[in-house]
């Protein structure tokens, strides 16, 4: 019997200050190496066991060396033991020199750390189309320097960064089989955001003992509510990659869709990713607002996503939401062209506690109340479209006069 949503959610813990090497058994480490100008550049995040290890990538059909490496890693035998990741430099569009310099960079990292080559995820961000600057990378491989401090983690949190503007940590943990179990992440994402996954990365570490195969199962459902439900700026990049490495150093029983406590697991890692996706939505190009948006009476989850992402995805809402501006025709506009039947008389809609429309039609309410709230840090949308039960949420941002000055200077 399943245990209700609201029982489990009570179940499943924030860490403060938890991260990365907070889960036992991990390690990482973050250095600068000189591919980009200044700030960290090169991090590596270790395991002392290997872990099981399950991914999801972009769906752009055109993806960068790194990804082919670390599919290849995993196809060998589900395990990962150590994760190498530069920014500053894609390795995308980079021809035969890219996948070779993506496999020197497993092979160096195996050596450094005395592990097998296929045990060894590669991940690249950055500039796309340029040679990777080998010599730097091979030569600083050496000194990377592994801790399980916080010290460690947040170097390792900087080094992944480019566009961002914070370090994107989370760390959620709860007691599955009768062991604590931890998990923790460092996310990296800013621009050319739409998931499906822009450039972002996540690597998640978790001392839980998990089925391989249930594992990658659990994440790909996992991301379509979570890193999928986050949009920026319509961009899908060449090099998204989200990593889960489960090394069973909490020693609980093994889990599998079987166990009694699997929907508990499920919950956590839904946690720890939903919070992740938020901090890259929160830290969107220039963004000063984070906006939610959250539909009910759908028929399905699915298409309730699909509308939340079409409205957080709209150009028009984004600048109406920096103008603080109630301009709701916008928000009804993204509903219908979001692919989901609907029934065009029967919507709700409101921001924050402010009523817009009833049955589609419209409430009378405060401008200056609307912009008001607008002016927040985070606004919520709320629709209901009174065809179902299910319900779905999306993530993004504003979009600003900084988000064009970012990108039309991200190369000089």
């Amino acid at each position: 019997m399943k245990v209700d949503k609201s029982t489990i959610d009570a179940q499943i813990k924030e860490v403060e200050n938890g991260n990365v090497v907070t889960p036992k058994g991990f390690q990482a480490a973050g250095i600068y190496s000189g591919v980009k100008r200044s700030r960290k550049d090169l991090g590596a995040i270790y395991s002392t066991t290997p872990a099981n290890a399950a991914a999801v990538y972009t769906l752009n059909q055109i993806q960068a060396a790194p990804l082919h490496v670390t599919k290849e890693s995993i196809a060998e035998d589900g395990k990962i033991q150590a994760v190498i990741v530069n920014s500053g430099n894609a390795n995308a569009c980079t021809g035969k020199q890219g996948e070779e310099d993506a496999y020197t960079m497993r092979k160096e990292l195996a050596e450094q750390f005395s592990i097998k080559e296929e045990h060894v995820a590669v991940a690249s961000t950055g500039i796309i189309g340029l040679d990777m600057p080998m010599d730097k990378i091979s030569s600083h491989i050496p000194k990377l320097d592994l801790g399980e401090t916080t010290a460690y983690a947040e170097a390792f949190g900087e080094a992944i960064l480019t566009t961002d503007t914070f370090k994107k940590t989370t760390c959620f943990e709860a007691v599955i089989g009768g062991k604590t179990v931890t998990m923790g992440a460092s996310t990296k994402g800013s621009g050319m955001i739409e998931p499906n996954m822009g450039t972002m990365l996540s690597f998640i570490t978790t001392d839980a003992e998990v089925d391989q195969i249930a594992l990658q199962q659990a994440l790909k459902k996992v991301i379509d509510q979570t890193f999928n439900c986050i949009t920026v700026d319509g961009d899908t990049s060449t090099n998204d990659m989200v990593l889960v490495l489960a090394n069973g150093e909490a020693q609980n029983e093994i889990l599998t869709e079987a166990h009694e406590d699997w929907d508990v697991f499920i919950q956590l890692l839904t946690k720890t990713c939903e919070h992740a996706a938020k901090l890259i939505a929160q830290d969107g190009e220039g963004a000063t607002k984070l906006i939610e948006v959250e539909v009910a009476g759908a028929k399905t989850g699915e298409d309730a996503r699909k509308v939340a992402k079409s409205i957080v995805g709209s150009s028009l809402v984004k600048t109406a939401v920096f103008g603080t501006d109630a301009n709701w025709g916008r928000i009804i506009a993204a509903i219908g062209y979001s692919g989901v039947e609907i029934n065009p008389a029967t919507i709700d809609m409101a921001i924050g506690s402010i009523t817009l429309l009833e049955n589609s039609e419209t409430v009378e309410f405060s401008e200056s109340e609307a912009t008001s709230y607008l002016q927040e840090d985070v606004i919520h949308i709320k629709v209901d479209l009174h065809l179902g039960d299910r319900s779905g949420k999306a993530w993004g941002c504003d979009l600003t006069y900084d988000y064009v000055k970012i990108n039309a200077s991200y190369r000089s």
